[in-house]
């Protein structure tokens, strides 16, 4: 049998002009058909603008388990100008380790920073490379290696890549136009970095096929080829597979990992996959799956956590480019968290339940968030946050993604030379609207309310039992709808509205318990005062219950509403 060989997805992200491109060519000793540049438009700007992809083949290392094999690490060169972060996260998702290419003589760049969130949400380990040290002068060049390795463990003190590997190297001495007899310096020792970071990653050929594609071409007379990773589950010979796409399934005819035919592959795997015909400029990146696994949808719901690094508040109705599964698109957002009850409830993780009771907030309670309206009152205790939140997305067009899948939010309109951080949220997929008409069929399901809290003043007793009360409601409010809702005097007593009194927007309220003695008193006191202020003459009355000393009896109307009800019901506890 074959000699196994362990493949490992290594991303290389980094800002721009760190180097990435000339490391993974000192790294490398096989290239893959996407590696390097070799995009036209990218080689004209000497940047790299799509995934490429090279390898490194190595004897597998002790920690990995007995026996021959081979580790083959692939690297996935990340682009680093800003206008392709997209580009990035596509590239996240299927990265095991990660190295992160920082320029000796600049430190943490803007996009440095991103790459590092990134990291944080798609990765687990990363290695730092201090690249460029033949810039640095050779006296000097071990204390200002040093003096960059000590503010680069300050740096990601906080995440969870605390206390890493940094490695220096210099991918290429003498910058692009050197001689390429110029050997790189510290890249051997990387490379053992490297092994000793490896784990066996965690792979699981169960589960749908689903691959994403970097590359597509034809060869004459076999098909057409599509090369990617995959991402979830297996393929093997003779397979069908979806390109949800372009709406069409394909058998595979032949399979190659790394210019070896192979019969089967499973996730975590880069292969090349060969189909019957098709024009390959019809997807040149995208996503291939088991016929109908992938769904396309119009609005999602997420669970989701703000990015620490993003300034200013994620507020709900804004709207976000979000990234799901591989594409991006704009969204709008409206954020919900538990009822307050649930705060600290644990919470099933990718799974949501419809059948609770959500509340409704204008931004993403965090820390320095401005508390709503709910918590001011418990404002001694601090703001009380709850374990999880959620937002609904919608979305400008559809999206095809897979059922349960990383979803990011950014502002990627934002300077791109502004030093900030555009990503601002991060999450998990857990349902899709597949229906167009989801405001209709669908989200009525959604249970999200908004407390709602009117008040208004006791304008006069009538009886015991009752009161006539004013500025509750418009003049034009129906009355009739809120017939029969409980409300609270300042004084005490609860009542419930009995309807409409007069045109004016006034009302009754029974008091089922009757008026307490002092209450009448206040309010017979206030009327009377009122009376001598003046007859008819409406505005010294007004000014008369302004200056007045009695304190007016308010009444508060608390109920909830669900955001979604078509009826607009109008609910007590």
């Amino acid at each position: 049998a074959a000699p196994r060989v362990l493949n490992v997805n290594v991303g290389v992200l980094g800002h721009i002009d760190s180097g990435k491109t000339a490391l993974a060519r000192a790294l490398s000793t096989t290239g893959s058909t996407a590696a390097f540049d070799r995009a036209p438009q990218s080689r004209a700007r000497g940047i790299t603008l799509d995934l490429g992809f090279s390898c490194l083949r190595t004897a597998l290392p002790p920690q990995l388990g007995p026996g021959p094999g081979e580790l083959q690490f692939t690297l996935v060169d990340c682009p680093g100008h800003a206008s392709l972060i997209r580009t990035i996260i596509g590239g996240a998702q299927i990265i095991d380790l990660m190295m992160l290419v920082i320029d000796v003589t600049k430190g943490m760049q803007t996009q440095s920073a991103e790459c590092l969130v990134i990291g944080q949400i798609a990765c687990q380990k990363m290695v730092v490379v201090l690249n460029k040290i033949d810039l640095l002068p050779e006296g000097k060049r071990q204390s200002a290696i040093e003096k960059m390795t000590k503010k680069m463990q300050k740096t990601l003190e906080n995440t969870k890549f605390c206390g890493c590997p940094i490695v220096a190297v210099a991918a290429k001495p003498g910058g692009p136009e050197a001689p390429e007899s110029e050997n790189p310096l510290g890249v051997s020792e990387l490379i053992e970095v490297l092994k000793s970071q490896v784990y066996l990653p965690s792979r699981d050929p169960s589960g749908n096929f689903l691959m994403a594609v970097d590359h597509c071409f034809s060869i004459k007379g076999q098909g057409t080829v599509m090369t990617g990773t995959i991402l979830s589950g297996s393929v093997s010979l003779g397979d069908n597979v979806e390109i949800p796409a372009l709406k069409v399934t394909k058998k595979v005819k032949s399979m190659q990992m790394f210019h070896t035919p192979v019969t089967y592959a499973m996730q975590g795997d880069r292969v090349g996959i060969c189909v019957t015909q098709f024009d390959p400029k019809l997807l040149e990146r995208g996503l291939i799956c088991t016929p109908e696994s992938l769904h396309t949808i119009h609005a999602a719901i997420i669970s989701l956590k703000k990015i620490q690094y993003f300034r200013g508040a994620l507020q709900t109705k804004a709207k976000f480019h979000i990234t799901v599964g591989h594409e991006t698109v704009m969204g709008r957002v409206m954020f919900f968290s538990p009822a307050p009850a649930d705060f600290n409830e644990e919470i099933k993780e990718n799974v949501f339940d419809f059948e609770k009771d959500y509340l409704y907030q204008e931004e993403y309670l965090s820390k320095d968030s401005n508390s709503s309206e709910e918590n001011k009152e418990n404002d001694q205790a601090g703001v009380q946050l709850p374990r999880q939140q959620w937002a609904l997305l919608e979305f400008e067009k559809p999206v095809t993604c897979p059922k349960l899948c990383l979803v990011i939010g950014s502002k990627l309109d934002t300077d791109i030379h502004a030093n900030t951080c555009r990503l601002a949220f991060h999450g998990v997929l857990l349902q899709g609207m597949e229906d167009k008409n989801y405001m209709e069929t669908f989200l009525p399901k959604l249970k999200v309310y908004k407390l709602k809290h009117k008040e208004g003043q006791v304008e006069r007793v009538m009886d015991d039992y009752s009161v006539i009360g004013r500025s509750l409601f418009k003049k034009e409010t129906n009355i009739q709808i809120f017939m029969g809702l409980k409300v609270k005097l300042s004084t005490g007593e609860d009542g419930i509205i009995d309807g409409g009194f007069g045109q004016s927007g006034k009302f009754k309220i029974r008091i089922p318990d009757g008026l307490k003695p002092d209450t009448k008193t206040l309010l017979t006191v206030a009327s009377k005062k009122k009376s001598k202020a003046g007859k008819g003459d409406t505005t010294k009355e007004d000014e008369s219950s302004k200056n007045d000393s009695a304190q007016p009896v308010t009444i508060s109307l608390l109920f909830k509403r669900y955001v979604f009800d078509m009826q607009k019901k109008m609910i007590q506890s």
